[in-house]
């Protein structure tokens, strides 16, 4: 497994959402696939990363949330707060 030498030094693109250096979801833009077809954009939320971060289920679904939040403001580029108001 390759890991960062520090992992507070990982930097990820604005398309995804993580907790230092462990992603917990990403946001996949529409495109073309390689049969020539268009693809929707799409939210991927990584469970077990998100679970292991939530003692409970209320924590869990803020988390969820929050997270859903910022990913919808990043695809709209919006600010998170116009999205959650």
């Amino acid at each position: 497994m390759i890991r960062a030498l520090n992992p507070e030094s990982v930097t990820w693109p604005p398309e995804i959402v993580a907790d230092g250096p462990v992603p917990l979801s990403r946001l996949v833009p529409a495109g073309i696939d390689k049969r020539g077809q268009a693809t929707r954009a799409r939210i991927v939320l990584f469970r077990r990363a998100l679970e292991l971060r939530a003692e409970t289920a209320e924590e869990l679904t803020q988390l969820v949330h929050d997270i859903l939040v910022e990913q919808v403001a990043t695809y709209l580029g919006l600010s998170p707060d116009e999205v959650d108001s």
